[in-house]
């Protein structure tokens, strides 16, 4: 085999499943940490909440200034991540339904350049992953839960997702694969998890 574990942050797209098994794989996802989507605004943005609803009416360009949602008078730069992404596919089932993002939204290649970009434009929002929000931006609360670990563990966060790892059918037990992949429900592999910014499954 030339890859043992596959990591993907969204679950296998049905063709992909069926070209596996055409190969002799039977592909067995393992749920290991969760990632919450944050909308990111600048700091000196007065708005502190929004609806899953508003955001679709903001990066379809139904809403396009920020007046409309109770902040100031100025037009709503929309930042997001690149299609290949799978950031993006989540925000796109997640928030977008389906629904295309406008003409003129602004393209960058990761969420640390989706966190530059809001830093620096006041006018700006984003989505990135939990691990990226810190004090020079700003998260809004969605659906009135603001996006936490715990809220993301407990499902309340309404834009979270699961991320995987497959392996060819259930791994031998007390073999390095089944050690790998069981890694993220041990002690050790929590706080790996809550290191990089994800989150965990567990709670030591």
């Amino acid at each position: 085999n030339a890859c043992q574990v596959a990591d993907m942050s969204r679950f296998m797209k049905e063709e992909e499943f069926k070209a596996a098994v055409r190969n002799g794989v039977i592909p067995v996802p393992h749920v290991v940490a969760y990632d919450g989507l944050p909308l990111l605004v600048h700091p000196s943005n007065p708005v502190g909440a929004l609806t899953v609803e508003q955001i679709r009416d903001i990066y379809t360009g139904r809403i396009t200034n920020w007046k409309q949602v109770g902040g100031a008078d100025m037009p709503i730069v929309c930042v997001s991540r690149d299609t290949n992404s799978g950031t993006y596919e989540t925000f796109e089932t997640m928030v977008m339904k389906k629904e295309k993002i406008k003409e003129g939204a602004e393209y960058v290649g990761s969420n640390g350049a989706v966190r530059g970009r809001v830093q620096n434009t006041p006018a700006a929002i984003g989505y990135a992953g939990l691990g990226f929000v810190d004090n020079t931006v700003k998260a809004l609360k969605i659906n009135d839960v603001y996006p936490t670990p715990r809220s993301v563990s407990t499902g309340r966060y309404p834009i979270a997702r699961p991320l995987y790892m497959f392996t060819n059918g259930y791994p031998q037990m007390g073999g390095l694969i089944y050690q790998f992949v069981t890694l993220h429900l041990s002690r050790k592999g929590q706080e790996i998890i809550e290191r990089i910014g994800f989150v965990p499954c567990t709670e030591y």
